[in-house]
């Protein structure tokens, strides 16, 4: 932020408030980015720094079949997740925006409870609750817990994107004629499409990196990659892990800046609607 006519504490103060965060932000990312270099180990022991670059382990992670099932299991419940997760929470949003009622801070504290109770909490009752209906270690059981996890973050997504919504254009498009679905599918969600979008890669995210649920709910055959992961850690710490980590980090970072550029598309088509 621009100060006009700063003073030179103020300025000073500005530049080491700045440089108090960067520095802030280097201790918490170091960590992340110092797996990068490790993933190009040509020894079979976690060495730092390295003594040389290899793809060794790049080529172990897709010759492995343990590391592949993982791989696609993840990619497969993220995907049905996904599909699931962003019309439910799309459908919720609207609802919410549109509530005039006073229990509207009761549903949306109802939909937010699961961005809000523990993990290790939400596990545990999805284990007791899905057992006694046979949905542990089941690929249904696996879909069904992480759409209940990834449902609030479209929610908070799509319901950001609808303030400021117009909702005159709504009700000229069914005074011309047009059923509520055309209403919706022609006039609404090509407004909100930017962030109904973003709300699906947070969806995406949330399953794919999610690893205490599946911990509880998943078997044998549905071994995600976090799981595996996280049971190679504990059994034997391979450098595989970090090649695992680094593709996850970039994937991560790609997804995390393709739902910043839809939040802006949607904040620059909310700002072009007419008041």
């Amino acid at each position: 932020m621009h100060i006009p006519f700063a003073s030179p504490g103020q300025r000073v103060t500005r530049v080491a408030l700045i440089v108090f965060v960067a520095l802030v932000l280097g201790f918490l990312l170091l960590p992340i980015l110092a797996v990068i270099p490790m993933s190009f180990n040509p020894t079979t022991f976690l060495v730092f720094p390295e003594t040389g670059l290899s793809l060794r382990w790049y080529r172990a992670l897709l010759d492995s079949p343990d590391w592949s099932r993982a791989f696609r299991n993840s990619l497969a419940i993220a995907t049905v997740v996904t599909l699931i997760a962003t019309p439910l929470g799309t459908l919720a949003a609207i609802g919410i925006v549109r509530m005039k009622s006073r229990a509207r801070p009761l549903v949306v504290a109802l939909l937010g409870a699961p961005m809000v109770v523990p993990v290790v909490v939400a596990a545990i009752a999805f284990y007791f609750l899905f057992a006694p209906l046979g949905l542990t270690n089941s690929f249904a059981g696996m879909v069904i817990a992480h759409s209940v996890l990834a449902a609030p973050f479209v929610v908070v997504v799509v319901a950001a994107s609808l303030h400021g919504f117009d909702i005159s254009l709504l009700r000229a498009g069914s005074s011309l004629g047009a059923p509520p679905l055309t209403v919706m599918r022609r006039v609404l969600l090509p407004l909100i499409a930017p962030g109904v979008l973003a709300g699906a890669v947070f969806a995406f995210m949330t399953s794919f990196d999610e690893t205490v649920v599946a911990l509880f709910i998943a078997g044998p055959t549905q071994r995600t990659l976090p799981i595996q992961m996280f049971e190679g850690v504990r059994e034997q710490i391979s450098p595989a892990i970090t090649a695992a980590a680094t593709l996850l980090i970039i994937a991560s970072t790609l997804l995390l800046g393709s739902a910043e550029l839809l939040r802006r598309r949607a904040e620059r088509l909310g700002a072009q609607r007419p008041e």
